[in-house]
């Protein structure tokens, strides 16, 4: 009787599979930006999704920890639940950062070193989703810290990709205003893999303490 009462421990692996979906599909968009910044139709369709992606990702953070809140017994500590779902939910608000930047600094144009972050970008967010689908079952163990560990050399080639970038910019840009608008673009696309990282890190520690 008494734990028919009590609440059950809810679909999680479900919503942070959502939530790490959610986290891919931004970056997606952000890559079809890069690619397609010529087009300012595009441009501000695709601006406007990614903002209607994080949106969504954060109604389903919030619906999360407030599962969280409700559920007697949860198949990971609460502390963790948060940890997570803000950690993939901070990736999607850089996204938006890229984004909402493009506009601000009124970027007339984008480098191939931005599009190769972007991309570097969404291959961690694809890792990472991989990784978190893998989290339902903790069998996986071995299978998601080899993913979490394909995460951190993403981003250590986007530190290269990074620093290349910087080099040239300063090398051979001539227009002061653009270097300064690109230097803080790519700082923001570089800091996607760390986020990436930061939340592979948070799922390293998930699976060690049920391993």
């Amino acid at each position: 009787m008494f734990s028919r009462l009590m609440p059950a421990d809810g679909n999680f692996f479900e919503h942070f599979d959502k939530l790490a979906g959610q986290v891919v599909e931004g970056n997606k968009v952000l890559v079809d930006l890069l690619h397609r910044f010529d087009d300012l139709a595009a441009r501000k369709q695709l601006i406007a999704k990614v903002d209607d992606i994080e949106k969504s990702a954060d109604k389903t953070t919030l619906d999360t920890i407030a599962m969280a809140h409700k559920t007697f017994v949860t198949p990971i500590d609460r502390d963790h639940i948060h940890t997570l779902v803000n950690g993939l939910d901070d990736v999607l608000d850089l996204v938006q950062d890229v984004a909402e930047a493009v506009v601000l600094y009124d970027l007339q144009s984008v480098t191939k070193e931005a599009v190769q972050l972007a991309e570097l970008g969404l291959m961690s967010a694809e890792r990472l989703r991989h990784a978190v689908k893998l989290m339902s079952n903790w069998d996986n163990a071995r299978a998601i810290l080899q993913t979490c560990e394909e995460i951190d050399r993403l981003e250590s080639d986007a530190d290269r990709v990074m620093r290349a970038a910087m080099s040239k910019l300063f090398r051979d840009e001539e227009n002061v205003k653009q270097v300064i608008k690109m230097k803080a673009v790519y700082e923001l696309l570089e800091e996607l893999t760390d986020k990436c990282k930061d939340a592979a890190k948070i799922v390293e520690v998930v699976v060690l303490d049920h391993a």
